[in-house]
């Protein structure tokens, strides 16, 4: 099995689809789309998209290199994560597409809130082990793969 992509390369992904239709994006949605992305990744495929780990921060779920990569925008429009080129699967396109176009138009206060609520792999993590603790994929896979069994599920 080849190596999972950067975090950031699933980042620039879902931005530059999210573009493709006019939209911009923030930071905060960004990081919580390729947090939710890895979710679902994890959930239906047992295999993460990425591979470095998602930590517990104090407004969600947060993948540090994504967050060093636009941070400096503040709240302004992302117009670029990174220059790294990733030849995705078809079903990692097919998780992304599904994010991007599914929660893409969510701003990042309502991805904040839904990403850290009551049970969640954020709330679990930040319970148990604190602050800036890591979220296991284990848990992340267990509640996308629950999400993804009910009749009608979102992340929201």
């Amino acid at each position: 099995m080849r190596p999972a992509a950067d975090a950031r390369q699933v980042a620039q992904y879902i931005l530059a689809r999210r573009q493709s239709v006019g939209d911009a994006v923030t930071p905060m949605q960004l990081i919580k789309l390729a947090y939710i992305a890895q979710g679902y990744m994890l959930g239906r495929h047992g295999r993460p998209l990425f591979k470095e780990a998602v930590e517990a921060w104090q407004y969600g779920p947060v993948v540090p290199s994504v967050y060093h990569a636009v941070k400096d925008y503040r709240s302004s429009p992302v117009q670029k994560v990174a220059n790294l080129d990733y030849d995705f699967s078809q079903a990692e396109r097919e998780i992304m597409d599904m994010v991007a176009d599914t929660y893409g138009g969510y701003d990042g206060i309502v991805l904040s809130s839904a990403t850290h609520q009551s049970g969640s792999p954020w709330d679990i993590t930040w319970s148990r082990n604190g602050k800036n603790a890591v979220i296991s994929n284990d848990i992340i896979e267990h509640f996308y793969r629950n999400l993804g069994s009910q009749q009608h599920h979102s992340a929201l």
